[in-house]
């Protein structure tokens, strides 16, 4: 019989992160976009580091740095009773950093894609940076808000070494579908790891679909 809690926690996972990540992000991706700061290169590569950092690297180190054991988790569990490890929130906060490029970049693309001479504009008009990017920027990067979002949300699916290093395998708080296909296959049942495979696989290949039509629709838009 399938289990569905797996994709439910999954589920839950990804759209709390997406929203904690479009949070975040937005400012940031602005900052990275319009900043001339010497530090920006350092920022942008630390940004970009789990897009080329193995995600059980990641993983391990976010693993000792939640853990009790250590200085970080200590603190948050002496004081606060904060508990990181192998617990949902500890899932959120690894997850955040593992796709926090996949909704940065298209974000800070989106800004960098919008006219000077619109920005400019609103300034002589007595716009502050705040209102610009609340009524003109972001009204105009739609397109990469949307696309950063659904890439961050199908990114979260997937994820593997991450989750299992930091949240475990604890059913009903830390079994994620990717940590319950590896069961499956490590017990040798080929057939469930099967069906949990081809739901993710469809799942995978409408996220591409529906990032393709996105961009598509756009350009003819822009191009019409």
């Amino acid at each position: 019989m399938l289990d569905f809690e797996p994709f439910y926690l999954t589920l839950k996972l990804a759209l709390t992160t997406t929203l904690v990540l479009f949070i975040i992000c937005t400012p940031i991706a602005y900052w990275l976009a319009f900043s001339r700061s010497r530090f920006k290169v350092l920022i942008e590569a630390f940004v970009g580091l789990p897009l080329v950092l193995p995600p059980s690297v990641l993983g391990f180190y976010l693993l000792l740095a939640f853990s009790p054991e250590n200085s970080f988790g200590k603190f948050l569990e002496m004081h606060f009773d904060i508990r990181l490890v192998f617990t949902f929130p500890g899932l959120v906060i690894a997850s955040v950093i593992y796709s926090l490029p996949f909704m940065i970049q298209p974000i800070q693309s989106g800004f960098r894609m919008v006219p000077d001479a619109l920005i400019e504009t609103a300034y002589t008009l007595g716009k502050s940076k705040l209102t610009t990017l609340i009524k003109v920027l972001i009204p105009n990067i739609k397109t990469a808000l949307l696309t950063g979002c659904i890439l961050s949300f199908a990114h979260t699916i997937g994820e593997f070494g991450v989750v299992l290093m930091v949240g475990g395998n604890i059913p009903k708080e830390t079994r994620m579908i990717s940590v319950a296909i590896y069961d499956e296959v490590e017990a040798m049942n080929y057939h469930q790891a099967n069906v949990y495979s081809s739901i993710l696989l469809v799942f995978s290949f409408l996220v591409l679909v529906s990032v393709y039509l996105v961009n598509h629709g756009t350009r003819k838009t822009q191009y019409a």
